[in-house]
């Protein structure tokens, strides 16, 4: 019995010593600091939003094409006795020089047996206007009555006169015919294909090769909806019934790792709505591409890429801010004198990764947020700053200065360092 008070002895002195042990420890354990009532504002950058008048533009590309485009394909049939040393690939051409030329000896042939057959009927006609003017002298002197239209030989001298006049269509037909062994395009250009040379047989509809002037090029642009309303022009766009003279756009690509540009003008929209892409082609025309347009370094070259800024309409007194202060479909957020946020929807009319230009919902010179920021709502408390780091007092909130906050700070230092002499120990 004496045993088994003995051992419940000892086992109530450790309980008793484990008990006073964690009793220290929680007694040395530093004091949880109280959190301040009040959030501490948030630092953000900002921009202000300026209102001026803008010019909106509207971005597009398209391939440069030539407006006039041909094959070149003879009209008669014959040996080809001369090419132009200029009707290779790439070769410039003047307005209806000679390009190639087809054996024209057939046709020469052809041109005298038609000039002979002229002369024959122009005998016969001749020869048949005397008689029938003789006809009717006798019938003068001889006749009675009326004479009949055989009787002055009318019909003979209407078939002669038919039969020249055949004889004349086929001279012409000749000559024709010799003309066309000359083969030319009636504009000035260059060549994109040759498939014919020297000494080839062609027949009539052959293609010799492919040829596009160098007067115009166009530039097919896709334009949406809302590109048609920032440009202010209607579907039905002709520049010709317009006093403009045509939408300006600056063509621009990059050749031999230097950028170019071209100026240009919309001219036309198509004549109808793409069904696949449901967009409307608008045409831009740039003159003289390989002359006077390409002062800037560079022609325009058929079948380049290039991308295209039409000038669009002017807006008086439009709100610009930048891009990243544009928070979602349609929200800004405002900085107020105080240091408080607000949140702003706003009347988008126009963007790009650079700007956004609107309508309403900010006013000029209020500061727009630019930074990043998190679970914003009206009445937020910020601090301000700007493009150099530093901070705008005016829209800046300020710390609340806590007593009961600072002494908690100055017991977690204390605890801090007792933790320090604790572990040194």
């Amino acid at each position: 019995m004496g045993k088994l008070i003995g051992r419940f002895i000892i086992i109530g002195g450790v309980v008793a010593i484990v008990g006073g042990v964690i009793f220290m420890l929680a007694m040395g354990q530093p004091q949880p600091q109280r959190a301040n009532s009040a959030p501490r504002p948030v630092a953000v950058f900002v921009d202000e939003a300026q209102r001026h008048a803008v010019a909106l533009t509207v971005n597009s590309q398209g391939e440069a094409r030539p407006r006039t485009q041909i094959n070149l394909v003879p009209q008669v049939a014959g040996r080809i006795t001369y090419v132009n040393p200029d009707f290779i690939e790439g070769g410039f051409f003047e307005a209806g020089e000679t390009l190639i030329q087809i054996d024209d000896a057939d046709y020469r042939l052809a041109v005298t047996r038609a000039s002979a057959q002229v002369a024959q009927a122009q005998q016969a006609l001749a020869r048949e206007q005397a008689e029938s003017d003789l006809a009717a002298s006798e019938w003068e002197e001889l006749g009675e009555g009326e004479a009949s239209a055989l009787t002055l030989r009318e019909p003979q001298l209407a078939e002669a006169r038919a039969q020249l006049a055949a004889a004349e269509a086929a001279l012409q037909s000749a000559r024709l015919d010799l003309q066309r062994t000359r083969i030319s395009a009636p504009f000035e250009g260059r060549v994109r294909t040759k498939n014919a040379d020297l000494g080839q047989y062609v027949a009539p509809g052959t293609n010799l090769g492919e040829v596009f002037s160098t007067d115009t090029v166009m530039i097919r642009l896709p334009l949406t909806d809302h590109d048609l309303s920032l440009l202010g022009i209607p579907v039905a766009y002709n520049a010709a019934l317009s006093e403009d003279g045509g939408v300006p756009v600056t063509l621009s690509a990059t050749i031999a790792g230097q950028h170019q540009e071209w100026e240009g003008r919309i001219t036309r929209t198509d004549s109808a709505i793409d069904p696949q892409t449901r967009v409307l082609y608008a045409i831009a025309e740039v003159e003289d591409p390989y002359g006077a347009a390409a002062q800037g370094g560079s022609p325009l070259a058929i079948g380049l890429f290039v991308e295209a800024e039409i000038r669009g309409r002017e807006i008086d007194g439009a709100y610009i801010i930048p891009r990243n202060a544009l928070r979602g479909e349609g929200s800004v957020y405002v900085v107020e004198e105080g240091g408080t946020l607000s949140v702003r929807s706003v009347e988008i009319i126009d963007s790009n990764p650079d700007r956004v230009v609107l309508s309403g919902g900010v006013r000029g010179g209020e500061l727009v947020v630019v930074s990043p920021i998190r679970g914003a709502s009206n009445g937020m408390r910020v601090q301000t700053y700007d493009d150099d780091g530093e901070m705008m007092a005016q829209f800046s909130a300020t710390y609340d200065e806590d007593p009961d906050a600072t002494a908690s700070a100055e017991n977690d230092e204390a605890n801090a360092d007792g933790d320090a002499v604790t572990s040194a120990g």
